[in-house]
């Protein structure tokens, strides 16, 4: 797993770890990875690494690396993410090209790298985590292509890989309530406006992780065998996607 040193990645970690599975995930700063693997208190179970997902040759490092211990994979979840740049007069090709790379680049290098330990252990899932914006407009347009592109991704990989046992799925989470992130500073910062904000949403509350997280178990677990090819919003029916339209 990608970025799973925080925020949503640390809750699908801390999921997977307490439904009994054997963990590997990676995140570009030790830091975070280390707060991780010390809370989690799963000891072999989970594996950490440094690897940036958009360097050439890292990913795939990690995952060789986390293949060898575990003797083999079983599946995999794209979890890292984000975007560069602001609105199109002030984006940069850089920031779309970054952008692009963070997001759907490293989920087509994920599902190469992980492919062959899924096809040799007779089948697996792959899961992709996109965003409500991939299918509700919202700023900025680079970060909603990408995330709508990595939807397409995965019913199309889903066909590809299918005839070898390859399930692949994506995920698109609402706004999250994260501590510490913006919607948390929002909500202490400007109260008035987060309240105004979860008027986007029917019971007045944001997403919380771990909601996506469990979704994404199932996905990756036989109990979700008949899946695959599926974009399933875990939004809590949210409407827009940011406080600032669209």
């Amino acid at each position: 797993m990608t970025g799973g040193s925080r925020g949503l990645g640390a809750a699908i970690v801390r999921e997977l770890l307490a439904q009994g599975a054997r963990v590997a995930t990676c995140a570009r700063t030790p830091g975070g990875l280390d707060d991780l693997a010390a809370s989690a208190g799963a000891g072999s179970r989970l594996m950490t690494g440094v690897a940036d997902v958009t360097a050439e040759g890292e990913l795939e490092a990690f995952v060789a690396r986390a293949a060898a211990p575990f003797g083999g994979l079983d599946g995999a979840v794209a979890c890292a993410g984000g975007a560069r740049g602001r609105g199109l007069a002030q984006a940069s090709p850089a920031d779309w090209s970054a952008t692009w790379e963070m997001n759907l680049g490293h989920s087509v290098r994920l599902t190469t790298a992980v492919a062959p330990h899924l096809r040799a252990a007779g089948g697996g899932s792959l899961v992709f985590i996109s965003s409500i914006s991939g299918w509700k407009p919202a700023p900025q347009a680079q970060y909603g292509v990408a995330k709508a592109a990595q939807i397409h991704l995965a019913a199309s990989l889903a066909r590809e890989l299918g005839p070898d046992g390859i399930r692949v799925n994506a995920v698109s989470p609402g706004s999250m309530l994260i501590p510490g992130k913006r919607w948390d500073r929002m909500r202490h910062e400007d109260p008035d406006a987060f309240d105004r904000f979860t008027r986007e949403f029917p019971d007045r509350s944001l997403v919380d992780p771990a909601e996506v997280a469990r979704v994404v178990a199932f996905l990756l677990s036989d109990a979700a065998s008949g899946i695959s090819g599926a974009h399933i919003p875990v939004d809590k029916g949210q409407n827009a996607p940011t406080p600032d339209g669209y």
